[in-house]
């Protein structure tokens, strides 16, 4: 049996224990191993195992991850995310379908703090969504906007999953954050549009607000609660896009300035919460490490068995445009989305499909951004949508995971519509990376 046979076996066999529900990376640990046990023997590989199993797990850059991680934990305990929304639904809350664009608006920016689009999904679906129902609006649209607009907040760095995409690939952290500002703000602006389209053409379903007319002096007085905000903007896109940090340095600045801000703003309550705060990042943590760890192992038994070359020369004797290869791609992983999580999308595909890129001439960071795009898209996607699911979690019980799912569908459609545009203006990806001064 030739070695190219036995890498589509190992493929074979992960899917199957995937489907048997074995976590993604024992299952890419122990498939990597086992595989690379058949082609080179036990020593090499129990050896290779063993030096990029530490190699992966012993990265700089890994340090990001928990640090990025612990600062949405304690943004969530330090309520950051109410003031936010608070400050933003009292100065547009008043207009048709103002507390739902005001929900966009908050997601947004509290994707500055958190880089988890389940944790934006789930902590703006207590916040915002029973106060867009006691407006009157919807319960599928109140719960369906909370659920995508966590979208933005693995696109505005501090993105988890980007740092995740450029530890896995090699490309800089830097410039992947940076590249992840103008996806976010355009699918901002999309599900705000598509909000206020909605309250014009169905205003059965987003009544106007009944609420309370507030001063001009007080709204302005209200913008201190952005301060928070204002300062982590300032440290992680002022601090990586002017070259006065790293992206690590970035993380572990502006964590500590959240932890601070957490202790101001709590004051007695802050210890509890903060102490949950750092156990659940270690959690988190531990489980992102383990599927980077067996993603090595898998990654290095693709490599001696030449799947990883094999299907390089496929696509490229295809002789597929950019376009339609970017296409192909964005469609397999929003059908990934169905079954898969973001990171285990990621561990997988990235050693198959980025060795592509440099004999199609592709830029890494463009494509990039079209894969994590595509990735959140497929985060609304049944039967595994996350962010739906996040949102169904903590909603109301009248709510039923279906009316989730209907209330994300106008959103998804306009999401598409984003990622579309991503693809055919490149530009838009790269513009803001390559005017870096640094990193």
């Amino acid at each position: 049996m030739d070695f190219f046979t036995i890498g589509l076996i190992g493929i074979a066999c992960l899917i199957v224990l995937l489907m048997l529900g074995v976590h993604i990376g024992v299952a890419l640990g122990f498939v990597g191993l086992v595989g690379s046990c058949v082609l080179v023997g036990i020593k090499p590989a129990l050896w290779g195992a063993m030096n990029v199993f530490y190699s992966q797990v012993a990265s700089y850059a890994l340090i990001t991850v928990p640090l990025f991680i612990a600062m949405g934990y304690l943004a969530t305990a330090g309520n950051l995310s109410a003031n936010i929304f608070n400050t933003l639904n009292d100065w547009i809350g008043g207009i048709r379908g103002g507390v739902g664009i005001a929900t966009v608006g908050s997601c947004t920016l509290f994707g500055t703090i958190c880089g988890s689009s389940i944790v934006t999904s789930s902590v703006f679906a207590i916040i915002a969504a029973p106060e867009m129902r006691r407006q009157g609006y919807d319960k599928s649209l109140a719960y369906g906007i909370c659920a995508s607009s966590g979208l933005i907040g693995m696109l505005i760095p501090p993105s988890i999953l980007m740092v995740v995409y450029g530890i896995l690939s090699q490309d800089s952290v830097g410039k992947l954050l940076i590249a992840g500002v103008t996806p976010g703000l355009v699918l901002a602006a999309f599900y705000a549009a598509t909000i206020y389209a909605i309250a014009r053409l169905r205003p059965e379903l987003v009544t106007r607000s009944n609420a309370r007319k507030i001063p001009l002096a007080q709204k302005i007085m209200e913008l201190r609660a952005l301060w928070p905000v204002a300062v982590v903007i300032l440290i992680t896109f002022g601090g990586i896009f002017g070259g006065v940090f790293s992206p690590t340095e970035a993380g572990a600045i502006t964590c500590f300035v959240v932890l601070v801000l957490v202790l101001i703003l709590e004051k007695r309550k802050a210890v509890p919460h903060i102490v949950t705060a750092f156990k659940d990042t270690a959690k988190t943590s531990a489980m992102i490490f383990l599927i980077f760890g067996g993603a090595a192992i898998f990654s290095q038994f693709l490599v001696l068995s030449g799947i990883a070359t094999r299907i390089v020369q496929m696509i490229v004797a295809l002789d597929l445009s950019i376009f339609g290869f970017l296409c192909l791609v964005a469609a397999f992983y929003l059908v990934l989305g169905c079954f898969l999580d973001s990171i285990s999308m990621l561990s997988i595909t990235i050693p198959l499909l980025n060795p592509v890129l440099g004999p199609m001439g592709i830029d890494p960071i463009w494509y990039a951004v079209i894969v994590i795009l595509a990735i959140e898209i497929g985060m609304l996607t049944p039967p595994v949508g996350l962010c739906v699911y996040a949102a169904k979690a903590v909603a109301e019980k009248d709510v039923t995971l279906e009316d989730v799912f209907r209330g994300s569908i106008p959103f998804f459609a306009v999401s598409m519509v984003g990622l579309l545009i991503f693809i055919l203006f490149p530009a838009l990806s790269t513009f803001l990376p390559r005017q870096m001064f640094a990193w």
